[in-house]
C-alpha cells in the first residue's frame, strides 16, 4: 500500500500544480482566482446534490479509465474505448427494449449484452495485432468511426419511434432499468433526492475497479499480461502466450468500457441515445495516465475529473470573466505535468546509461 501511495504522489502533484497555474490563468483575465475556486469546490462537493453529479460524472470514466489501463498494461494503446461504449450501450438497450421479461432476467441479459458487445468490439483490434501485427491505435481509431456510424444508422432507420425528432431509440421495458440511489438508499429508511440521476452503476464501477485489481495483481493472466507489457520478447521466451494475452487483454479492456452502456442506458436515460458519450472513452486515457494505470489511482483520478465537469458548469455561471473552458485547460495542464514526470525518468535513465559507458 505504501508503495501505491508514492506512485499517487507525483500525479497529486501535478494536479496541485495544474490548480496553480489555472489560478495564475483566472488572474490573469481578471477575476478573483480564490472566488473561482471556492465556487468550483462548493458546487462540487458543498451539497448532496453537488456530490451525487460528481459521482455520476465520475462513474463512465472510471470504467473507460480502467479500460485504458488493462490495456496499457499489456503494452497496447486502446484509442477505440467509444466506440465500445457505443455498441455496448446500443446492444444493453436493444436487449432492454426487446425482452419483456422478469427483472431479474432482463437485467442481467442486458448487461451482458453490453459486455460482450464491448468485448468483441476490442477483441477484433487484438485479433489484427496479434495475428497480422497491425497497429491497434489505428485499428481501434477506425472502429471508432464504424462503431458510431453502424449504432446511429440502426437508431434512425429500425428503432427510432415515428416522429421522434431526436435520434433515439425506444425507451426500454421498465423491468430492464437498474435502480437509482433514491431507490437504494431508500430501502435504508434514508432520504435521497429523487431527482438526481446517480443510480447502481456506480457501485459496478467499484465493483470493476476491485476486479481489475484482483485480475492483474492475483492471477495467472494478470501476471502474463504484465509481464507481456513489460517485455514481449522476454515473455514470450518464458513461455507465455503473447498474441493470446494480446487478445485477452482487448477483449478485457472492451468489456470495461462497455460497461458504460449500463450506466447510461440502464440507469440514466433508459434508452439509447445518439452522441451520449462525452468524449468518455478519450477522457479515460486522462484518467488512466494520472492514476498510474492503477484501479485505486484511476478511482481518484476519475473523482477529479467529475468534479471539474460539475464545478465547470457553476464556474462558467457564478463567475464573471471565466467559462467552463477552464475545465479544459485544467485537464490538459495536469497532463502535461503529468507528462512532465516521464521526460524526467527518461533523462535519469539516459544519463545513468551515459555514466556507465
Amino acid at each position: 500500500m505504501q508503495r501505491i501511495l508514492d506512485s499517487l504522489l507525483f500525479p497529486l502533484l501535478a494536479v496541485v500544480s495544474a490548480f496553480l497555474v489555472g489560478g495564475i490563468i483566472v488572474f490573469l483575465v481578471g477575476d478573483n482566482p480564490l472566488r473561482v475556486y471556492e465556487i468550483f469546490f462548493a458546487s462540487a462537493f458543498g451539497t448532496i446534490d453537488g456530490i451525487s453529479y460528481t459521482l455520476f460524472y465520475a462513474t463512465p470514466l472510471i470504467f473507460t479509465g480502467l479500460a485504458v489501463a488493462v490495456a496499457f498494461r499489456c503494452g497496447l494503446l486502446n484509442i477505440g474505448a467509444e466506440g465500445q461504449l457505443y455498441v455496448a450501450a446500443f446492444a444493453a438497450a436493444w436487449v432492454g427494449f426487446t425482452l419483456d421479461i422478469s427483472q431479474w432476467v432482463v437485467i442481467p441479459l442486458c448487461m451482458i449484452a453490453a459486455i460482450v458487445a464491448g468485448a468483441i468490439w476490442g477483441g477484433i483490434p487484438g485479433i489484427l495485432k496479434s495475428r497480422f501485427g497491425s497497429h491497434e491505435v489505428i485499428n481501434t481509431i477506425m472502429m471508432n468511426f464504424i462503431a458510431v456510424g453502424i449504432t446511429s444508422y440502426f437508431t434512425q432507420y429500425y428503432y427510432r419511434l415515428p416522429g421522434d425528432p431526436i435520434l433515439q431509440t425506444k425507451t426500454i421495458f421498465p423491468q430492464a432499468q437498474i435502480p437509482r440511489m433514491s431507490a437504494i438508499l431508500g430501502t435504508f429508511g434514508i432520504n435521497f433526492p429523487a431527482w438526481l440521476p446517480l443510480n447502481f452503476g456506480f457501485f459496478i464501477a467499484i465493483f470493476a475497479c476491485i476486479f481489475v485489481y484482483i485480475f492483474l495483481w492475483k492471477t495467472k493472466w494478470g501476471y502474463e499480461l504484465r509481464a507481456v507489457g513489460a517485455n514481449a520478447s522476454a515473455a514470450e521466451y518464458g513461455g507465455i502466450n503473447v498474441g493470446r494475452s494480446i487478445v485477452l487483454a482487448m477483449c478485457i479492456s472492451g468489456a470495461l468500457a462497455g460497461l458504460v452502456g449500463i450506466n447510461e442506458v440502464l440507469g440514466y436515460r433508459y434508452r439509447y441515445y445518439d452522441g451520449f458519450s462525452a468524449n468518455y472513452g478519450f477522457t479515460g486515457i486522462a484518467v488512466a495516465l494520472l492514476g498510474r494505470n492503477h484501479p485505486l489511482g484511476i478511482f481518484l483520478a476519475a473523482l477529479l475529473f467529475g468534479a471539474l465537469v460539475r464545478g465547470g458548469l457553476f464556474v462558467n455561471i457564478f463567475s464573471d470573466r471565466v467559462s467552463k473552458d477552464l475545465v479544459v485547460v485544467l485537464q490538459a495542464v495536469i497532463i502535461l505535468f503529468v507528462a512532465c514526470e516521464a521526460i524526467f525518468q527518461f533523462l535519469q535513465k539516459r544519463n545513468l546509461a551515459t555514466g556507465k559507458n
